[in-house]
């Protein structure tokens, strides 16, 4: 699967505007810094381990600022068409009894034009309005990382198609698993949580990682507990059981989330994660068994520890990270697509705005530091009370939710509840990111300034340091 193929852009200096980008990931992050960078007149390649579009995953929030950014998309209408709409949200007993039942915006914190929609779904959205203008490689991974300096690049006397200033400029050479070797302007990570980018250029991952107390896993299943965009609850001490279905799927979706240490795995490898779901949840009632059952025939399950990603930088040279890669808040912060619209959507402007690319990179770090800084804290504190720990908690809980409908003072306590999410969805202020010769971004279906940038060359013998796999 492939976008249309570039063509090459005039009029730019290659020292002061990248043509072509590399980005792995064709999650969320990738595809919307591939719709942002191909607007403003760049040549994109998005690389995917996946052999195609992954389309599983839980449901996702976009909120604040994140609204914002799928609105200059023209994307927040499809997104809309397909939101999950849950209706409820309810806590049940060990007999599956409702014990407490509230509106699921309460649940989700969500206000205004906040929205929630499957993972797959906003992947496939974004894929489908990048896919005519950039080259998508499924099936394929980054091997190494190789940085270029002019000298290497002059060294070899082949100067890059569509440049005719006599001698190659910096970039960065990429070999792959399975693609041929190829040099790019830039190379941006947005490969999640487990990036290989960021392993092959700033070190292994378990520098980077912080563990948050907890595992979380999700996966499809049938819906044999009829339900119809509602999601219940179970709670023992140290977990919690969900399940929900949203609007339009005839599937469910399970979710399981236990406390732990950080364990040891593969995190490739779905035997020793289903075991640990095993190990993790023996023993208990409600419909745990049928879940654990249907993660172990899930095409789509997901398993990983509540993670914080914390690094001193986001770039080095010409490679960047992006989303999760670079500031992964776990799924307790409830922020994690958010910050990947709104990251990639930052650092688009940024290198758009002109300057060396690391110059870009650091503006893009500045922009976007205060508002990973909140969110991470967030996530520390969801990441606690995502599960409690003895049943008097729980019951305690329990208890309250089952009066607050009936409380006269129930919206203002809704309101506190958003209140901690709303301030992480909201703590940037996007600036504008004018095109060259439109003096704003264009709305959707306008064309932009500028043809996207020469295709990628063959990779020179003369390489500089090599970050390999």
């Amino acid at each position: 699967m492939s976008g249309t193929a570039p063509h090459t852009r005039t009029g730019s200096s290659p020292r002061t505007a990248p043509r072509t980008v590399l980005i792995s990931g064709a999650s969320i992050a990738g595809p919307a810094l591939a719709y942002w960078l191909h607007r403003y007149g760049f040549a994109v390649t998005v690389v995917e381990r996946a052999p195609e579009l992954r389309t599983g995953g839980y449901k996702v929030d976009i909120r604040g600022a994140a609204i914002e950014v799928v609105e200059r998309m023209g994307i927040l209408e499809d997104i809309q068409r397909a939101g999950t709409d849950m209706r409820t949200g309810a806590y049940v007993d060990d007999d599956g009894k409702r014990i407490a039942t509230l509106p699921a915006d309460i649940f989700g914190a969500r206000v205004g034009r906040d929205d929630e929609i499957m993972r797959g779904e906003l992947a496939r959205i974004l894929y489908e309005r990048t896919r005519s203008d950039v080259e998508y490689l499924f099936g394929d991974s980054i091997t190494s990382i190789t940085p270029v300096t002019p000298t290497a690049a002059s060294a070899t006397g082949a100067p890059r198609p569509g440049d005719h200033s006599g001698a190659a400029p910096e970039g960065v050479d990429v070999t792959f698993e399975r693609s041929a070797p190829r040099r790019f302007d830039l190379v941006v990570g947005a490969d999640g949580l487990h990036s290989t980018v960021r392993r092959l250029v700033f070190g292994p991952e378990e520098q980077f990682v912080r563990h948050l107390g907890g595992y979380i896993s999700a996966f499809s299943m049938p819906n044999e507990l009829g339900l119809d965009r509602e999601e219940l609850y179970h709670a023992v001490p140290g977990k919690l059981i969900c399940a929900y279905s949203s609007a339009g799927d005839p599937r469910a979706t399970g979710l399981l989330v236990f406390r732990s240490p950080r364990l040891t795995y593969d995190h490739r490898d779905r035997a020793r994660q289903l075991a640990l779901l095993q190990d993790a949840f023996e023993g208990v009632g409600w419909q745990v068994p049928r879940l654990l059952e249907a993660a172990r025939e899930a095409g789509d399950l997901y398993f990983d520890g509540l993670h914080l990603i914390e690094m001193d930088r986001w770039s080095r040279g010409r490679v960047a990270l992006l989303g999760d890669a670079a500031h992964c808040a776990s799924p307790a912060s409830g922020q994690g697509t958010g910050m990947a619209l709104v990251g990639a959507y930052v650092l688009a402007g940024e290198l758009a705005a002109g300057g060396e690319p690391e110059a870009a990179f650091a503006r893009y770090e500045a922009e976007m530091r205060g508002y990973v800084a909140v969110n991470h804290a967030l996530a520390r504190k969801f990441a606690k009370e995502m599960t409690a720990d003895t049943r008097g908690q729980i019951r305690l809980r329990h208890l309250m939710l089952r009066i607050l409908p009936h409380m006269p003072w129930k919206n203002f306590v809704a309101k506190k509840i958003a209140e901690d999410v709303q301030r992480g969805a909201c703590a940037i202020t996007l600036k504008d990111y004018p095109l060259p010769g439109r003096g704003r971004v264009p709305a959707q279906g306008e064309a932009a300034d500028g043809a996207p940038g020469a295709a990628a060359g063959p990779v020179p013998a003369a390489a500089a340091r090599t970050y390999a796999a």
